[in-house]
């Protein structure tokens, strides 16, 4: 099979064939151009990697607290029949655990400190099913939580913050009050503390404390649990679930998913990936365009080549396909050499960025600052394949002015000077 001449010639363009001073510019150039994309690639690569890699750290700490679906009564009261509501739960076979549970607000205190917390009333026997946080603590801090002995559990931020730890007293206050002859007094009750935990997500950390249901509702004047949470095969499956569930379900009743109950964080996460997708890719257009200049100066050293091939025949079309070709290489060399850099580094990052901080002697993510002290890394296909294709497609454009004016160089005028 007999190779086209427009590849051939492409590609020895691409490489700049004579060993001329100004052919080795034309080649330097070219260089250059396929750098700028390669390195434009593989920052997309990397950046989104590590963007992906940080959600993926921050949701999985943050699911490991709160359940993939809450079904709650509305305005806060106790669900009516909270065994039949988990029973039929239970039969989507995307759920694979239903736990009750009580959610209330209160204050917390020890001596003059004073915190806001959010309480979780639980059932120690079914939370371990539907979060990791409470599988974790299932043999140790739950298994203290004991119905009428008023223990507690803390979040780790929380009890620091207090100055407490296991076996202390704490004083839990009731937002709603008793109605006495002098007035409003609010609901005190003192709790023991019988364990702490760290989901290493801070919001959690510091306001989330875990009591017994049945303590709960005895503090909060309730018939029952207000809530179920459930846990699912598929965390990615949890709208689609949510809406099942709503039209299965008997019974006036609220379902969140964990998408919509932290909507704020993972739409500004979404916002600030999409807006660094749009920054990154400008670089990798700068590179690609760069091949303009390229082809141009290309076209204006070959003119008395191509001249001498429209006179053997060559239509404009193969002169054109000449130097798409030679865009095109560059492109698609820079594009390959790109995604080899830029999945190596996301595959090896647990590798490099330790080497630079012990090079550096500096600590890139402290443990006393960020959530994490490690940098993550997810590359995933949706992202690495639109990147690839965005940048063979900009090569591509950058090719065609230039080719177009190799494909109208006039024979006769370029061979009068030669």
């Amino acid at each position: 099979m007999q190779v086209p001449y427009e590849l051939i010639l492409g590609w020895r363009y691409t490489r700049a064939g004579r060993a001329t001073r100004r052919n080795g510019f034309i080649s330097f150039i070219s260089g250059v151009s396929m750098l700028g994309i390669a390195l434009g690639v593989a920052a997309l690569i990397i950046v989104l990697s590590v963007m992906n890699g940080f959600q993926k750290e921050v949701r999985d700490r943050m699911l490991s607290v709160v359940s993939h679906i809450e079904l709650l009564a509305p305005n806060g009261a106790a669900l009516p029949d909270v065994n039949r509501t988990m029973a039929e739960a239970r039969q989507n076979p995307q759920v694979i655990g239903a736990a009750p549970f009580i959610a209330a607000q209160a204050l917390l205190a020890r001596g003059e400190d004073m915190k806001g917390t959010l309480v979780r009333g639980i059932d120690p026997a079914h939370e371990p099913e539907v979060t990791d946080l409470a599988a974790s603590l299932k043999n140790t801090a739950l298994s203290r939580l004991v119905a009428g002995e008023f223990g507690i559990v803390l979040g780790g931020e929380l009890a620091r913050s207090l100055g407490v730890v296991t076996g202390d007293k704490v004083t839990l206050i009731a937002p709603s009050g008793q109605i006495t002859p002098a007035g409003v007094v609010p609901r005190l009750k003192q709790m023991t503390v019988v364990g702490t935990f760290d989901s290493g997500h801070y919001e959690y950390d510091s306001a989330l404390v875990m009591i017994h249901q049945d303590d709960a509702a005895r503090i909060f004047r309730l018939e029952g649990p207000t809530g179920i949470r459930l846990k699912l095969k598929d965390l990615q499956q949890a709208r689609q679930v949510a809406a099942d569930l709503a039209r299965s379900l008997s019974g006036d009743i609220v379902i969140r998913d964990w998408t919509r109950q932290n909507r704020t964080w993972f739409s500004a996460v979404q916002l600030e990936k999409r807006m660094m997708f749009i920054i990154l890719t400008l670089i990798v257009a700068v590179a690609a365009f760069n091949l303009v200049s390229t082809l141009v100066m290309t076209v204006t050293d070959k003119r008395a080549d191509i001249a001498i091939l429209r006179t053997l025949g060559a239509s404009p079309a193969s002169i054109m396909g000449i130097f798409v070709v030679q865009g095109a290489m560059v492109g698609v060399i820079g594009t390959l050499a790109g995604l080899l850099l830029g999945l190596g580094v996301a595959f090896n990052i647990d590798i490099i960025v330790p080497a630079l901080e012990r090079l550096f002697q500096a600590s890139f993510l402290p443990k006393d600052i960020y959530l994490i002290s490690r940098m993550p890394s997810d590359p995933q296909s949706s992202d690495i394949l639109p990147i690839a294709f965005i940048s063979l497609i900009l090569a591509f454009l950058a090719t065609i002015y230039p080719s177009w004016r190799a494909s109208r160089v006039n024979p006769a005028e370029a061979l009068r000077y030669e």
